[in-house]
């Protein structure tokens, strides 16, 4: 077997078999295969696509390329959920906490920024002290002790994902969905977990543009998922306005603590109870009130032992950008639209992303919304304000802000899109 026929396989719209697959997935695992032709490999599945007999190939090779994790010895169920990435998603930092609070074990392996897109452990990384690479053992006791636990994968588990994954971010090759679905089912399938609800971002910030490809891809995870024994519902949700007022690593932790706190944006409160509400029910939990876990602080009692079992100080002052810079409206009016992937590209401009798999994130950097597609805004008033260590930095991100809103007269009717746009089960 080598790499180049395997490569010529996909690029001439092939199929390839499972013995291709099981090589060149153990091969880059293993080094024999090099970065740049597995990117040539990655490049070639996006424009060619795979169909359902090789994905599954696909992400069987990438299980077997580590170990199984097990949560048998728990009390509870457990119950995950994975969002395929969207601006200012930052709903698993109150989610997990939210769902432990009602009952589950949330063992939620989070991974980095991919693109325009923010990572949970970037976010959570802006605590002081706070650790995400876990051993087996210490994922276990934090999740038996607190009840939720966000860490990274181990070495140990999919290793041949997690050098793809971040392969993937530094080649264009993010938004091919085979490699979507393989990457996020091989890591949840071989953590163990019970029972898993996918959220599946659509619109222009989400990898997902439209409706039909975020359905195939929620339907082909679901797919994978079901045929491994973990229930596996999805949920379509909007990702053409970002979520919340913030896009950034510790903006978006203050904003999670806020809506843990009883606070904090509509749409973050009712995306996180809608998909606590799939995560309970998939458990087999049926008698919890997510809504009253927040308004009651047990919630928040959850995250405060959760972040302190990783060695985070909940108490801490988060990391502030050194420079802010205020961008007004150009005219007063009715604000209609706010484009997430522009925000996005804004935010990973300022320093909240990064440009290369080994490049440091700005705890600080981000961007904050001062208003929201549906409100009234006056020419000169703060629309938005730009974080960022480095003010360089400014002139570029302000060249992703072009085009990232209009604002129709006043009076001009608006509707907004629903937060869950459809559920595959």
């Amino acid at each position: 077997m080598d790499v180049i026929s395997v490569i010529r396989t996909k690029r001439d719209k092939g199929e390839l078999s499972p013995e291709q697959i099981d090589w060149v997935i153990d091969a880059y695992t293993r080094g024999a295969v090099a970065d740049e032709q597995m990117s040539a490999l990655a490049m070639a599945i996006l424009l060619n696509g795979m169909n359902r007999a090789e994905i599954a190939r696909w992400t069987a090779a990438m299980i077997a390329s580590g170990e199984r994790m097990n949560f048998d010895s728990l009390s509870r169920p457990t119950a995950d959920k994975h969002s395929t990435g969207g601006v200012g998603d930052k709903i698993t930092l109150p989610l997990a906490p939210l769902v432990a609070a009602c009952g589950a074990a949330v063992p939620q392996l989070s991974g980095r920024g991919l693109g325009h897109t923010g990572g949970t452990l970037d976010k959570l990384e802006s605590i002081p002290g706070w650790r995400a690479l876990l051993s087996n053992e210490e994922m276990l006791h934090v999740l038996d002790t607190t009840g939720a636990v966000i860490c990274a994968a181990g070495d140990g588990l999919a290793p041949a994902d997690k050098k793809l994954y971040a392969l993937r971010d530094v080649t264009g090759t993010v938004e091919a969905i085979p490699l979507i679905a393989s990457s996020i089912m091989s890591k949840k399938i071989a953590e163990g977990t019970g029972s898993l609800v996918l959220d599946v971002k659509v619109g222009t910030g989400a990898f997902m543009k439209n409706i039909e490809d975020a359905r195939e891809l929620a339907s082909t995870m679901v797919g994978l998922g079901t045929d491994s024994g973990v229930k596996t519902v999805a949920l379509l949700t909007d990702m053409s306005t970002p979520l919340g007022l913030t896009a950034g690593n510790a903006l978006e932790v203050r904003e999670s603590v806020e809506v843990l706190a009883g606070g904090g944006p509509a749409d973050v409160v009712e995306l996180t109870i809608a998909l606590a509400r799939e995560m309970l029910a998939a458990a087999g939990i049926k008698d919890a009130d997510p809504a009253k876990a927040l308004a009651d602080g047990s919630a928040m009692d959850h995250w405060r032992r959760m972040i302190a079992a990783q060695g985070g100080d909940p108490d801490a002052t988060l990391p502030v950008a050194r420079e802010q810079h205020v961008v007004t409206a150009p005219s007063t009016g009715v604000l209609t639209r706010l484009d997430a992937y522009d925000i996005g590209i804004a935010a990973w401009r300022l320093g909240a992303g990064r440009a290369r798999k080994e490049d440091p994130v700005q705890a600080g950097a981000g961007v904050e919304l001062h208003a929201k597609p549906g409100d009234t805004v006056t020419a000169g008033q703060p629309l938005l304000t730009l974080h960022t260590d480095t003010p360089e930095k400014f002139d570029y991100a302000m060249k992703s802000l072009d085009a990232a809103w209009d604002i129709a007269p006043e009076g001009t009717a608006f509707t907004a899109n629903p937060i869950v746009l459809d559920r595959i089960a």
